[in-house]
């Protein structure tokens, strides 16, 4: 698939990304899509089954493309459908694979925990760099727009895993409960400055995007071909 590879290094095209919608391409982010997620889970002992086999990111991935399509929708983008929104959020797994590496396996307590962080921040970064990518070349949106329309999103779905707790550690090293290290602790660390960070932001986030959504209504819509 050359295009999703053009895509993973920010060269596709308008075109390219419009004809990113549903059929093959999304068959193979699903297939992407499951199988970082199973190797996100491989060798964690307390996983889920559904986690496991890559269930649960299934399910994220179509719950944050629904999300994506309904809050960007308002900013009236281009060529926006929520087919191809979720195609889009499929076809980002890929970076996940470095979830897999099992440092721990090769490297200390402490060098596996600096390398999981590191790889939390590059896949987050990644993944939010190839979203306002995606929002820039293919909606046309402008840049405040862009901004607020894709952290709001982001900022919610990070507060409320946090809340959920569905990484199980992030409360009992915020709480200072007794626990043994992990690999992962210092990934939970950044994960819960991300979240402090994403409370913050959220209202300021909030008042940029109903802005920028009085604004696109009051100027005249721009005409795009039917989509698929």
């Amino acid at each position: 698939m050359r295009s999703c590879f053009r895509l993973l290094t920010f060269r596709a095209s308008e075109q390219e990304l419009v004809e990113m919608c549903g059929g093959r391409f999304l068959a193979f982010g699903i297939f992407c899509t499951w199988l970082v997620g199973m190797g996100r889970w491989w060798d964690d002992p307390g996983a889920q089954w559904f986690q496991h086999l890559g269930l649960g990111s299934l399910a994220y991935v179509f719950v944050m493309g629904s999300l994506l399509w309904m809050v960007m929708g308002p900013l009236r983008p281009h060529h926006w459908s929520w087919l191809r929104v979720v195609t889009f959020v499929t076809l980002t797994a890929p970076p996940a694979a470095l979830y897999a590496i099992p440092v721990e396996r090769f490297l200390t307590m402490s060098q596996a925990t600096s390398v999981n962080v590191w790889f939390l921040l590059l896949v987050a970064s990644w993944r939010v760099a190839l979203l306002l990518f995606y929002l820039r070349r293919l909606g046309g949106l402008r840049p405040v727009a862009i901004l607020c329309g894709g952290l709001l999103p982001l900022a919610a779905i990070v507060n409320v895993l946090t809340i959920l707790n569905l990484e199980r550690a992030v409360f009992e090293i915020m709480g200072g409960l007794g626990r043994e290290g992990t690999p992962n602790d210092g990934a939970y660390a950044v994960l819960i400055l991300i979240t402090v960070l994403s409370w913050y932001a959220a209202i300021p986030l909030l008042l940029l995007y109903v802005g920028c959504v009085y604004f696109a209504w009051r100027r005249p819509a721009v005409s795009d071909s039917p989509d698929a």
